[in-house]
């Protein structure tokens, strides 16, 4: 595999080199998702270039075989003579020369992969992350750039990139900026507003239910939050894209915008309005944590291999747990709604018997690898989850130790401040921020909670703010096999059986068929069957695997038909409020 070694700085200097690497991109077919490539890269005088397609997109911790939509690549010299070339390995095509020349490639790119938001094309836009794109040479990686795209004529084209020469031109400091800079080009809706001396966009492409309005005026109060963390703003403008789709989503965050795609019908109701919203937050935030101050392993980045880090976890979980704070402090989200938010972190975690196996320091490191379905989730844990959760103990345990004084804000301001690119840190540089902000050492807290399975009393911690973590006063017993279903015509198809639950004890794995249980006939729905017995029950089940029918014998466990909620202490005490206020940067709901 073949290593970049060159460095850039992703901060705003003049460009200091007379070389540019010079991009088209032409889209004259769009319907058959076809767009082709040039590129001219200055002349030098070895004896041949190495052309690469990143292999991985930053935001996103996954190979992704990006260049398996590259075809009819060729390459001439100045002149415009032929050049002979060959492929290395899957994503680096090797050009030939015997004198010094400026170097011109073609290819085409297929881009029908909206879901991945680094490719795609149609009739109606371009979703254009350089990563999917287009090629560089590690020779001219911190050269200028100017990118020029042919596209139909109605289109426009938005980037956090400064506009070239034209409304469909743009330059960038180098590859790095290209390639952390998408650009949305189509038909499309465009705002713009300025907060606070910054300038912003708004570009929505696609017809869906959301409310231009109501995204604007939350998207204002929003950006204002940032000082509530970090001591200045790492960018001027600042590009907010969203896609209303068919059925993509998700989001990645990116140097000066982010792309965020919702389905088109997924806007209007409040519960997906906030997580509209929420993702927004988690972006913005990505602009200074990520984008500004990140992990080692990660600096420089290395676009076609693995980036092996074990923060991870701070770097996607931190982000997820920020996000809430922002909003509630923005007065955009309420008490209420953050309680329901961490209700299903919460009880997502303790449901997931991989956080009794995995840690996060470790599922960070295996990010890469690490895969989902049944198994992923009986021996894995999530950065994003995890990470958000270790970061609100942390936030806590620092605001209980300092008697409010000192929070996890303050660590990540500690962090940009130190840390800001090309610099990185390691987790011995966040153990001595913590020394340095609090005066204690958080070595053995780290060890326990970090580099080892989390472990946390939510009863404890939660009562340190004022909250609960408590059961519904409606919520009775009932009996359950742990494990999870969905209707496969009238049987119910087992898709997740908890390590060591009762299903998994008994035998049973993800893609049983279950018939029936102690001679009740499933139908489609496990919970009305398992209404009708009685926990600690030793039953009958009768399922089918590999087309024959089996039966086993299980013993029920005791559950409740609704899970735990987070509450708000309807009295708290004195402390509870001070801390609540501390934490969230607002009045306890039950506050006198």
């Amino acid at each position: 595999m073949i290593k970049n070694t060159a460095w850039l700085a992703l901060t705003a200097l003049p460009f200091l080199s007379f070389a540019e690497v010079e991009y088209r991109l032409k889209i004259d077919q769009p319907e058959h998702h076809l767009g082709n490539v040039s590129i001219s890269f200055p002349k030098l005088a070895q004896s041949h270039i190495d052309i690469q397609l990143p292999d991985w997109r930053t935001g996103r911790y996954e190979i992704l075989n990006l260049a398996n939509g590259v075809r009819l690549f060729s390459a001439t010299n100045s002149l415009g003579a032929a050049l002979e070339w060959n492929k290395v390995d899957k994503n680096t095509w090797r050009v030939h020369f015997d004198k010094p020349t400026e170097v011109n490639v073609n290819y085409q790119v297929y881009a029908n992969e909206l879901g991945l938001r680094a490719r795609h094309i149609d009739d109606s836009h371009a979703f254009i992350d350089a990563s999917g794109f287009f090629m560089f040479s590690d020779s001219f990686r911190q050269e200028p750039i100017n990118v020029e795209l042919e596209v139909p004529k109605a289109w426009r084209s938005v980037s956090g990139m400064k506009f070239g020469d034209n409304q469909h031109s743009f330059v960038a400091q180098n590859y790095d900026v290209l390639l952390d800079s998408p650009i949305e080009t189509g038909i499309n809706d465009l705002s713009k507003f300025e907060v606070d001396g910054r300038q912003y966009e708004l570009v929505v492409w696609g017809e869906g239910n959301y409310d231009i309005a109501l995204m604007l005026r939350d998207l204002k109060k929003l950006v204002k939050t940032g000082s509530l963390i970090w001591d200045d703003y790492p960018y001027e403008r600042y590009v907010f894209m969203v896609h209303a789709t068919s059925g993509a989503r998700g989001a990645t965050e990116h140097l000066n915008s982010t792309i965020i795609q919702r389905h088109r019908d997924k806007f209007s109701k409040r519960k997906d309005y906030i997580g509209f919203i929420s993702t927004a937050a988690h972006e913005f935030i990505h602009t200074w944590n990520v984008k500004n101050y990140r992990p080692s392993g990660l600096v420089p980045y290395d676009y076609v291999d693995i980036n092996y880090s074990d923060l991870l976890w701070l770097a996607e979980g931190s982000t997820s747990y920020l996000e809430d704070y922002l909003l509630l402090s923005a007065g955009i989200t309420t008490n209420q709604e953050y309680f329901k938010s961490l209700t299903r972190s919460i009880n997502r975690h303790l449901a997931t018997p991989g956080r009794e196996v995995q840690s996060a320091a470790e599922t960070s490191f295996d990010k890469w690898i690490n895969q989902g379905g049944d198994h992923g989730r009986n021996y894995s844990t999530n950065i994003y989850s995890e990470g958000a959760l270790i970061s609100m103990a942390l936030d806590i345990t620092l605001l209980k130790d300092s008697d409010g004084a000192v929070s996890y804000k303050d660590v990540h301001r500690e962090l940009y401040k130190q840390f800001k690119l090309p610099k990185s840190f390691t987790s011995q540089d966040v153990k001595n921020i913590l020394k340095q902000v609090s005066g204690k050492d958080y070595s053995h807290w780290w060890t326990t909670h970090v580099d080892s399975p989390l472990d946390i009393d939510f009863d404890e911690l939660l009562s340190l703010v004022g909250l609960q973590h408590v059961l519904p006063t409606s919520a009775e017993i009932t009996a359950s096999i742990n494990a999870q279903a969905s209707i496969s015509g009238e049987l119910l198809l087992l898709t997740h059986v908890a390590r060591n639950g009762a299903a998994w004890n008994g035998g049973l794995t993800a893609g049983d068929k279950i018939v029936a249980i102690d001679g009740h006939h499933v139908r489609n729905s496990l919970a009305k069957t398992l209404k009708l017995l009685k926990p600690e029950k030793k039953v009958r089940v009768d399922f089918i695997r590999r087309h024959k029918i089996h039966s086993t014998y299980i013993t029920l466990e005791k559950d409740y038909n609704m899970p735990k909620e987070v509450k708000a202490v309807k009295n708290p005490s004195k402390l509870q409020r001070k801390m609540y206020q501390s934490w969230m940067g607002i009045p306890h709901p039950y506050s006198k």
